[in-house]
Parts: C-alpha cells; sequence; structure tokens
C-alpha cells in the first residue's frame, strides 16, 4: 500500500524538487547580474523532468588531480539534465549574459509554477486522507 502512495505522489514530488533546484539557478543568476563575464544558466525543466522520472543516467566522476580538491558536482547537471547558458538577447560589455528583465520573468513563472505543485500534492494528500477515511 505504501508503493501504491508514494507512486501517486512521486510526479509532483519530482516536479517540485526541480522547480526547487531550477530557483536556485535563477537566483544565483540575478545575484550575479553584475558580475563581469558571469554566463547566465538554466535548465530545460521539461527534459530534466523527464530525466529525473526515468532515472538519471550515470554520473561522470569529477578528475581530481590532488588530492586536496573536493569531490563534487562539476556544476554540469540538475536531476540528471544538463545546465545550459543562456543566450543574451543583447550583448554587454563585461562579458555578463545576465538579463535582469528575462531572469525576473523566468524567476516569477517559476515560482508561480512551484506554488502550483505544492497545491496539487495538497489536493493529493486531501484525497487520500478522504479515501483512507471512508
Amino acid at each position: 500500500m505504501i508503493n501504491k502512495l508514494d507512486e501517486t505522489l512521486r510526479f509532483q514530488q519530482t516536479a517540485l524538487n526541480l522547480r526547487a533546484a531550477r530557483q536556485e539557478l535563477l537566483a544565483s543568476n540575478i545575484a550575479n547580474a553584475d558580475t563581469p563575464n558571469y554566463k547566465a544558466r538554466d535548465v530545460d525543466f521539461a527534459s530534466a523532468l523527464q530525466n529525473a522520472l526515468a532515472g538519471s543516467p550515470p554520473k561522470l566522476a569529477v578528475a581530481q588531480t590532488s588530492s586536496a580538491h573536493l569531490e563534487g558536482n562539476a556544476g554540469g547537471s540538475v536531476f540528471g539534465s544538463q545546465v545550459m547558458y543562456r543566450r543574451p538577447l543583447q550583448p554587454s560589455a563585461d562579458g555578463n549574459t545576465v538579463d535582469m528583465d528575462v531572469e525576473r520573468a523566468q524567476f516569477a513563472d517559476n515560482a508561480l509554477r512551484y506554488e502550483a505543485s505544492v497545491k496539487f500534492i495538497s489536493e493529493d494528500i486531501k484525497e487520500i486522507m478522504q479515501a483512507i477515511q471512508g
């Protein structure tokens, strides 16, 4: 029975986790709007969700050429999908590709969709509770 409950909530849980990870990327872009040579990054949500639901592919190990190097993500993937650099609509003199209008719009859109995912999970839980209570 727990497996059925888990499967019922799996899609929304995965979408919610992916939205949170994307929100961090977008927030990082906004925070670095004045950093010279910073490249704005984002992830294709649809392909990332598809990869996350299918099970992420094996991750490549980060090459450590010194014992002092830290292990970790090379900054290249979110839920098994490649993090991509956003193409600037207008070039800047300092090499920064963050367009605040685009980033704010993407941030607001993602936040709204995050709230929708929370609402969907809440409704799913209400339905499960009604079924349990009879």
